[in-house]
């Protein structure tokens, strides 16, 4: 077989893929194994769309950042955080702790508490993953918090993620009852009210 031969299958993989869903699913794949070899510092965007076979900008049109990126890749979010953020946004402000644990739990309960679990494992066995989960965490509640014009915002968004991940630890890691196992109403009833006044009430 000619050296032209050989090269076309190498010269195929290197072409860059079109810009749909499996072009997401590529970048993931390869942020896995680019975080994994170089670790988070080292893994650089344009690394990672290179090994994908896409163009850099993909990562910001699928992910937002290279922080949204490793919380897929690596940290499994069982959500994408802007479209959340943003499905969030829509109805009135004195709801939006319901519709925050609502939306937590259930996407939660859907993947079988096993992402959360998994979460927990990367954040103890990568401290890079602990970063990025409380800069997700920072940046999820604050630009809720902002954008219905709380003061406070640091500390709102602290107690705010201490309330769901805790829950999540309880629900799906320690597993206590009757909580682990809950039905999700129930839950909203229960936490919703303190979760939106760590949103809106008086604190501080």
């Amino acid at each position: 077989m000619s050296t032209t031969e050989n090269a076309e299958p190498n010269a195929r993989r290197r072409g860059r893929r079109p810009a749909g869903q499996d072009t997401r699913t590529a970048l993931v794949e390869a942020a896995r194994t680019v975080f994994a070899e170089n670790g988070y510092d080292g893994a650089t965007v344009r690394a990672i769309a290179t090994r994908a076979g896409v163009d850099a900008a993909m990562v910001n049109h699928w992910f937002g950042s290279k922080e949204g990126l490793f919380a897929q890749a690596v940290l499994e979010l069982p959500f994408d955080p802007l479209e959340l953020q943003q499905a969030l946004r829509h109805g009135p402000d004195d709801e939006l702790g319901e519709r925050i644990v609502r939306t937590f739990i259930t996407r939660w309960d859907s993947a079988g508490g096993g992402q959360f679990v998994a979460l927990i494992r990367s954040i103890t066995g990568h401290e890079q993953a602990g970063h990025v989960l409380r800069d997700f965490f920072q940046r999820f509640f604050s630009a809720l918090i902002s954008s219905i014009g709380s003061d406070h915002t640091p500390l709102r968004m602290n107690l705010c993620a201490t309330q769901m991940v805790g829950l999540g630890m309880v629900r799906y890691v320690a597993k206590f009852e009757p909580l682990a196992t809950e039905d999700v109403e129930v839950l909203v009833r229960a936490i919703a009210p303190n979760l939106q006044r760590y949103l809106t009430g008086e604190i501080g």
